[in-house]
């Protein structure tokens, strides 16, 4: 980003979002007709995705050459991934029993279509396992299945690097094409002021302002959860890791902005991984953990389950005892992970769990009109979640020492 010479990218998409809401109030009918707009944005960064994690994780895998050192990095990243997930899922329980934003919510206008469709799916954990493995890694690049991309991908660049000479001219590919890659992502976020305008007019214009009323203190009681969650995950890291993580909240202000204006995790990815790379973690880290954790580290979506549940429990007025609530904190461990590549995913888990436990799954209906708003804030942390989680293994692996982060800190400060 030059530096003095015009308005940055990041303001350009902040003023966008504002502008979005303002003409899709005061337009609604055209504001819906920018739908079409909005999806060519979308697919846009969705086309830069698959090509991109391929060739970068094959350039990271065949980068770090140690193969000891990749298992070491997979082990601390899963177990980061962990604790920030077991993290949000208690601070989005505290908050919902504190406020209790589902006590008074009487009648809301009910999609119960799709409800309907959420109850009769189920999360089949061993099924999930199996279908990490591709059958054809081509389908699953058309699907965007993110898992069984990372694992082919990992495969494929572990047996590149351990062919050494042989294998080093598709290593060197994967280097052109990853470069190639964000270079078209620039080119791309050239667009995202446009694309940010049509898709926040759209949903302003379809759902309208007057849908947040109702359902106010749920729509509070979520953001302020995530806001805390992100204060409580960047102190933590601060003080174990001894970097200041506000920092980096600075540095990535751009893929968090685009994160929450889409409510797309794809349209941040490309971003995000330049921003980190600029932050100064290695590159090789930078590819692994983020594609990773964009499956297996949803700390956005993880404590809106939580929150979501107890909340229909709420408002049916249905007793959700604290030992029922940890018991729901141990299922929802387990079955929001590797979750990402399935459509409605939150919305499943949901309806799952809240059917383990007896709870009314009508009550999905209620949280479905203002589940986009919602919805952009828990893509936003699920970004910064995973943008903290890289930083944190390359500085456990002593691959991001003080001198680095100096550099980091004063170019965010100047970007």
């Amino acid at each position: 980003m030059a530096k003095g010479k015009g308005v940055g990218i990041s303001t350009q998409i902040f003023i966008a979002l504002m502008l979005g809401i303002i003409f899709g109030y005061i337009f609604p009918n055209y504001g819906v007709a920018l739908k079409p707009v909005g999806d060519m944005f979308i697919r846009m960064i969705k086309m830069i995705v698959v090509p991109l994690v391929f060739s970068s994780l094959i350039m990271g895998i065949a980068g770090t050459g140690d193969f000891k050192k990749l298992g070491r990095l997979g082990a601390k990243s899963i177990i980061w991934f962990e604790l920030a997930t077991t993290l949000a899922l208690f601070v989005g329980l505290a908050v919902v029993n504190i406020v209790q934003p589902g006590a008074g919510v009487t009648s809301v206008a009910a999609d119960t279509s799709t409800v309907t469709a959420a109850a009769q799916k189920s999360i089949d954990m061993m099924q999930m396992i199996v279908n990490i493995v591709p059958t054809n890694v081509v389908d699953a690049a058309g699907r965007g299945d993110m898992l069984q991309i990372i694992l082919f991908s990992t495969f494929f660049g572990v047996a590149a690097a351990s062919l050494g000479p042989v294998g080093k001219p598709v290593v060197d590919l994967s280097k052109s094409v990853a470069e190639i890659m964000f270079k078209v992502t620039w080119y791309v976020m050239k667009l995202a002021p446009i694309g940010v305008f049509a898709l926040i007019a759209y949903t302003v214009g379809k759902f309208g302002l007057d849908m947040l009323i109702p359902l106010a203190k749920l729509v509070g009681s979520l953001y302020f959860a995530l806001v805390l969650f992100v204060l409580l995950l960047v102190t933590g890291a601060t003080v174990t890791f001894r970097i200041n993580f506000f920092h980096l909240l600075r540095a990535i202000k751009e893929p968090v902005i685009l994160a929450f204006s889409t409510a797309a995790s794809e349209a941040a990815l490309p971003i995000a991984m330049e921003k980190l790379e600029k932050f100064g973690v290695p590159k090789h880290i930078v590819t692994f953990v983020l594609p990773t954790g964009y499956t297996f580290n949803l700390d956005g979506s993880t404590l809106y389950s939580a929150l979501a549940v107890v909340f229909i429990a709420q408002v049916y007025g249905i007793p959700f005892d604290l030992s029922q609530q940890l018991l729901m904190v141990l299922t929802l461990m387990l079955s929001t992970k590797g979750i990402a590549a399935v459509p409605g995913a939150s919305l499943i888990v949901i309806a799952g769990t809240a059917s383990a436990f007896g709870i009314p799954v009508e009550g999905i209906a209620i949280i479905l009109g203002v589940d986009r708003i919602m919805d952009m804030a828990r893509t936003a942390c699920n970004v910064v979640g995973n943008c903290v989680a890289a930083v944190v293994v390359a500085r456990w692996e002593n691959e991001l020492p003080d001198s680095v982060l100096e550099q980091a800190y004063t170019q965010s400060y100047e970007a």
